[in-house]
């Protein structure tokens, strides 16, 4: 839970109980959004349902935007949130790997577990990966990558997403499923 173990405001036992319960509640609202239907999944691919991108993107911006205004009040430290350490060619070849089975198979591994976990035989065959280690480049953060500042990239995010938005319903007009 961020900085609450850092300032002791919690143990860490309590985090773990609470990062538990969070757990839950993220894969029990997957699971009531049709993210364990491999059909959906694979539709963001196909055209005909970009549920996946708009959920994902709204939680970016929420995420990110929540962060800065915590920030800008002083109520959280950023220097304080873990990030984790990038491996540029793991992450690549992962990102391949994931992809194509997410392509094939309709499931990445959260929505393969949240899948399993409602008894769906086919997503146990997407749950597990390992590759690491490869091209070890510490903990970047994009916006001091870019030379911008942290509001900054947080706004162009927003257009990005404000314009995925877009082209997620033309998508789903476009290639629309008859039933």
């Amino acid at each position: 839970m961020g900085p609450l173990i850092v300032y002791e405001i919690i143990s860490e036992n309590t985090n773990l109980f609470l990062a538990f319960i969070i757990g839950i509640g993220f894969g029990f609202v997957l699971e009531s959004n049709g993210f364990s239907s491999s059909r959906r999944l694979a539709g963001m691919f196909y055209g005909y349902d970009t549920t996946v991108l708009k959920v994902f993107f709204t939680a970016a911006i929420v995420g990110a935007t929540g962060l800065l205004f915590l920030s800008l009040f002083h109520w959280i430290d950023l220097s304080y949130i873990y990030i984790n350490p990038t491996y540029l060619w793991s992450t690549l070849g992962g990102g391949v790997i994931m992809g194509a089975g997410f392509i094939l198979g309709g499931y990445c591994p959260g929505t393969s577990f949240c899948a399993a976990s409602i008894g769906k035989i086919d997503a146990l065959a997407f749950i597990g990966e390992n590759f690491y280690n490869a091209k070890f480049l510490g903990s970047p953060i994009i916006s001091d990558m870019l030379g911008t500042s942290r509001g900054v990239l947080t706004f162009i995010i927003i257009l990005i997403a404000l314009g995925m938005f877009w082209v997620g319903e033309w998508s789903e007009k476009k290639f629309a499923r008859r039933l």
